[in-house]
Order: structure tokens, then sequence, then C-alpha cells
């Protein structure tokens, strides 16, 4: 997790991937993460190209990478005016764009603007985490404090079958690719195609 994280329960800007989620993504991957585009210097990631602000704001970077994990700023970034709903857009604009495989770390918001924009009807699966309280790293260390929030493990990319085999043992898996284009309707999710048109004259 990178700068730009804002929450009232801790005072970190940094909260890091814990150990065991970082090991079941790099084996999700092969062994290799090639991006994280919202590190720090606390990171466990890792990965072979990462992108730390100040000197490299991920948003604005290429993510023209085969493998990504993004565990993003989970509040407003009031400096660059961004928020989480902008880093789930990158996410899917890169699984689009370039054909990459994007594992995602985020707060279950499931009745949000940028879940319906960014996670039903676009991402491959979820998986919402057993861990109700994930006791993310502050500083590289374990605080011992649970987040606040119950987070899920989000999935843009084509394999499914081994993303269910490798996070199932970390939560409950679900497969969202019958939403995907035709089958995604009104009567299915509601104001979503209202909001991709308000999404698109932004």
């Amino acid at each position: 997790m990178t700068a730009g994280r804002n929450n009232v329960s801790c005072l970190s800007r940094d909260w890091c991937t814990p150990p065991k989620y970082v090991n079941a993504i790099r084996n999700f991957f092969g062994g290799t993460i090639e991006l994280d585009p919202c590190s720090n210097e606390h990171s466990i990631v890792h990965a072979r190209v990462e992108f730390v602000l100040p000197e490299i704001d991920g948003l604005r970077a290429d993510w023209n990478y085969r493998t990504i994990f993004v565990n993003p700023p989970y509040g407003a970034d009031r400096q660059r005016e961004t928020t989480i709903r902008d880093w789930l857009r990158k996410c899917e604009q890169a699984h689009l764009k370039y054909g990459a495989e994007v594992l995602a770390l985020v707060p279950v918001a499931t009745n949000t603007r940028h879940w319906k924009l960014h996670v039903w009807g676009a991402a491959t699966a979820v998986a919402f985490l057993y861990d109700t309280r994930l006791r993310f790293l502050v500083h590289g260390q374990d605080s011992g404090k649970g987040a606040p929030m119950s987070c899920a493990m989000v999935y843009w990319g084509y394999r499914y079958d081994l993303f269910e085999k490798v996070f199932l043992r970390y939560g409950a898996v679900v497969d969202l690719r019958r939403l995907h284009g035709k089958h995604v309707g009104k009567e299915e999710c509601p104001g979503l195609f209202e909001m991709q048109r308000e999404e698109t004259a932004i």
C-alpha cells in the first residue's frame, strides 16, 4: 500500500500486505510479480518493478506488465484528487488493454460505485477473505491490530480455475464471469448502465 491511505483507525499511510497473501499471490503468478504500482519502502511484495511515490505515480505510469499486484490506498488522496475507484479502473484497463493478469487486495464495499463499475461485470473473480480483520503490516511490522473492514482479493484475468484453487483456502471464491458482456442486464445490476454512461461522460 502506498502514500495516500487515509483511515481514521490508523495513523500510518502505508499498510502493507501480510506475508501469507504475498506468498499466495506469488504462487498464483508462478513465482514472479512483475509490477507493484503502489509500493512503499516497507513493502515485502518485492515485485520486479515497483512504483513508489513521489518518484513515480502509479496512476499516471503505464501498466504494460504481464502480472500485477495492487494493494491500493483505501482512502482519498486529497493532494492528487484520487480515490480507490481510480485504482480499480486502472486494474480493469490494464487487463483489457494489455491482457495483464491483475490481483487487487481491496475493502469489501459491494454497494459502492467503484465495485459496480470495475468489479461486478468487469473482474473475473473475487475471494472474500476469511480474515474479517486482516492484519496489515504497519511500517513493515505486524501491529497486532486488525483492519476495521473486511477485505477481498479481486482478479482480472483468464485463469479462474487456478485462482479458485489458490485462494479458496483464504476466502469464499465467487465466479464473476457470468456477469460479463451480454449476460449483464439492468435487472441483474440495477443502475450499472446508468453509472457507466456517467463515468464515460466524466
